[in-house]
């Protein structure tokens, strides 16, 4: 970790029996959101899609009109996200998940998010994140880790029909690419790359509905708070 990186708070309430982190990683189109947010909802716990701060500074930079491969800018555009520019209907566009992609990879960029990221959840009963890295850089001391995946060509699908339920035309083999290529940058990248954490409960949701997804990460969940 950097020295200029926020420390993870040491004033969680780990005394308390319901208090939970529960960080959750994969590639895109997995179903990782989806199934982050009902989690959130069963276990009525603050939840945070961290892709969307990544989202937010894309549209900031481009805003702007500065490049992707700005990294002044694009750190200045992190460092002025709020929770107020998080509305998902604003940045769903194919163009804005490319330039996320690409400013993810800018170590400032990371730096500037990862104090909001780490703060969120301090208070009450918990949170849970979603994001590429939340188990093994944002927040690995958290106190459940799921990994979320699937087949690129199922990813790709759910990715056409997410884009097509926000009003925005999709066509399946350039989606197919332009993950492929997402996954590449995301996996490769030197800062914080997109892999398991060695503790995480891989779920692989290739063959699987939301339901039975949900279910499966509930019990892992579960059974993980009964052990602690």
């Amino acid at each position: 970790m950097s020295t200029t990186e926020p420390p993870i708070p040491e004033d969680r309430p780990e005394y308390r029996p319901d208090y939970r982190i529960v960080a959750i990683d994969g590639p895109a189109g997995s179903g990782k959101t989806t199934l982050a947010s009902r989690l959130a909802a069963h276990f009525d716990l603050a939840f945070l899609d961290t892709g969307l701060l990544y989202r937010a500074t894309a549209r900031r930079l481009s805003e702007a009109g500065a490049d992707a491969d700005d990294q002044a800018a694009a750190a200045k555009a992190a460092g002025s996200i709020t929770a107020d520019d998080l509305d998902p209907a604003l940045l769903m566009t194919e163009f804005i998940g490319q330039t996320a992609s690409k400013v993810a990879a800018i170590p400032a960029v990371r730096t500037a998010l990862l104090h909001f990221q780490r703060r969120f959840g301090r208070d009450g009963k918990g949170a849970v994140l979603v994001g590429r890295d939340i188990g093994t850089v944002v927040r690995p001391d958290a106190t459940h880790k799921i990994f979320v995946t699937a087949s690129v060509e199922q990813r790709a699908k759910r990715r056409c029909k997410q884009l097509q339920e926000h009003g925005v035309a999709a066509i399946h083999d350039r989606v197919l690419e332009e993950l492929c290529q997402r996954d590449a940058r995301d996996q490769l990248r030197a800062v914080a790359p997109l892999v398991p954490a060695e503790d995480a409960f891989i779920l692989d949701t290739t063959d699987q509905s939301i339901e039975v997804a949900f279910e499966n990460a509930k019990a892992f969940i579960a059974k993980r708070q009964t052990a602690a």
